[in-house]
């Protein structure tokens, strides 16, 4: 079944359940001063959970487009490493603003994912809270009974307050969630490994894929809880995750949701996926940031050098110093996937289509600028390496690093691994006799993200560098 296929399944049957079909909110947020991007399913229903404003539909359902690079939902550093996380990711949801409950939620979970998806029920876990002392709660009975009617009593596993309790914020609506995991291992692993020992163990074939959020309190300024007059259901599932299970893949980049752009970087790079660690690796990030730039772009943020800007320049200069590193690409390359992108995604999301233009023309230039930088940076840094060595010294000092970043816009990480590399340390701050690889590239350039940008006076990168 093709990915385009798998989510028109999904929104057609919640329609059939009497969901309204909303379309996916803007991924970049520019009416909200506490969100830059749409991180998940619920952001645009914000106001109606806060109980701001009423619904326009009890129950809705949707795709929706959203971006996790910055504050605790952060995957930057884990993409293309792995196989299951991504920038910029759809999530699958469906919610009911006071009409039905557990019972309702948990039963077109169970009928879609088995059902409509045909996975097997045999490689099926559910997560339930297993209750907290600290706010007085008790373990969901509730939601493990509903559970028992669809899975054996093996299958359901208690969860604790970080996995299966959700919370908006301090303040505000929460409630225990129940968490569908699927064990994608090989039959023979299975046998001699039980899935539920690796539910929620970080293993990348025994995954969540669907959380099923059920809010039934308020969080109030004093830390209690209250019961909310009207009970929410919000869910959200990873459209990669359910594209891989359905396509009895073992990684999130071999679906068709991938597979067509990483096909067109090999084609244009000259290179085989699945032959060199490294080179896959930049392979799956340029195909991931390639979506999150192009999205970001129709939504009507531009790569600049403030806020939601510069988060995205960030994201399109690692995907070109992984295009530089690992396949040698020297000049501009990753405009021409865009096409590939659309042919992809653009029926279901046709602002691809309407903006392809600007979007290449974009890409292009912040390439092609970066490009520049790199290539004055390396060759600093190589004097700098060579000047060192023939001076008998092993170290160099730690603003030589600081200086590439902020005077050349040269990458932390990238003089981290040049480093390396060469056999050259470097000292940090002024203990100079702490003589360590340097190894604060990847700290610096997520607290970049967190709001460390270009905008900010250069002593406090500095000391963000040096001191952290």
């Amino acid at each position: 079944m093709k990915s385009a296929e798998i989510r028109q399944k999904f929104l057609d049957f919640f329609e059939s359940k009497g969901h309204t079909i909303v379309p996916s909110a803007p991924m970049v947020i520019k009416d909200d001063p506490t969100l830059m991007f749409t991180n998940a399913g619920m952001n645009q229903f914000k106001d109606i959970i806060l109980g701001n404003i009423n619904p326009k539909h009890r129950r809705v359902a949707d795709s929706q487009k959203c971006l996790r690079v910055s504050g605790k939902h952060n995957d930057l550093e884990e993409v293309g490493h792995d196989t299951y996380h991504h920038t910029m990711f759809e999530m699958l949801g469906n919610w009911s603003f006071g009409d039905y409950f557990k019972e309702d939620a948990i039963a077109f979970a169970w009928e879609f994912l088995t059902g409509v998806m045909g996975l097997d029920k045999n490689r099926l876990y559910a997560t339930v809270f297993e209750g907290s002392k600290e706010d007085g709660l008790e373990g969901d009975a509730e939601a493990r009974k509903i559970w028992m009617n669809y899975l054996s009593e093996d299958r359901i596993l208690f969860g604790n307050k970080k996995d299966n309790f959700w919370e908006m914020g301090d303040m505000g609506p929460c409630g225990p969630c129940s968490e569908i995991h699927i064990d994608l291992r090989p039959e023979e692993e299975r046998k001699l490994k039980s899935g539920r020992e690796l539910v929620n163990q970080d293993n990348p074939l025994v995954i969540e894929i669907w959380n099923l959020v059920f809010m039934q309190y308020n969080r109030k300024a004093d830390g209690s809880l209250e019961n909310l007059p009207n009970h929410h259901v919000d869910t959200g599932m990873g459209f990669e995750r359910l594209c891989m299970a359905v396509q009895g893949k073992t990684s999130n980049y071999d679906t068709d949701v991938f597979t067509p752009i990483i096909d067109e970087i090999s084609r244009l790079s000259g290179l085989k996926y699945g032959v060199s660690h490294d080179a896959d690796v930049a392979m799956r990030v340029i195909a991931d940031h390639l979506r999150t730039i192009s999205f970001s772009i129709t939504d009507g943020q531009l790569p600049s050098n403030v806020k939601a800007g510069y988060v995205i320049r960030r994201i399109l200069r690692r995907a070109v110093r992984y295009a530089y590193t690992y396949l040698d690409q020297k000049e501009a390359f990753m405009y021409r996937l865009v096409p590939v992108l659309i042919e992809v995604m653009g029926k279901h999301y046709p602002e691809l289509v309407a903006q392809q233009e600007l979007i290449e023309k974009v890409i292009r230039e912040e390439e092609n600028a970066f490009l520049r930088t790199l290539d004055k940076g390396i060759k600093l840094l190589d004097r700098i390496i060579e000047k060192t060595k023939a001076e008998d010294f092993l170290t160099i000092p730690g603003n030589v690093a600081f200086e590439l970043y902020d005077t050349y816009g040269f990458p932390l990480d990238l003089t981290k691994e040049i480093l390396e590399l060469m056999q050259v340390f470097i000292s940090m701050g002024t203990h100079t006799e702490a003589h360590s690889p340097i190894d604060e590239g990847d700290e610096t350039e997520k607290n970049a993200l967190n709001g460390i940008d270009e905008s900010t006076p250069a002593f406090q990168v500095a000391d963000a560098l040096l001191n952290e």
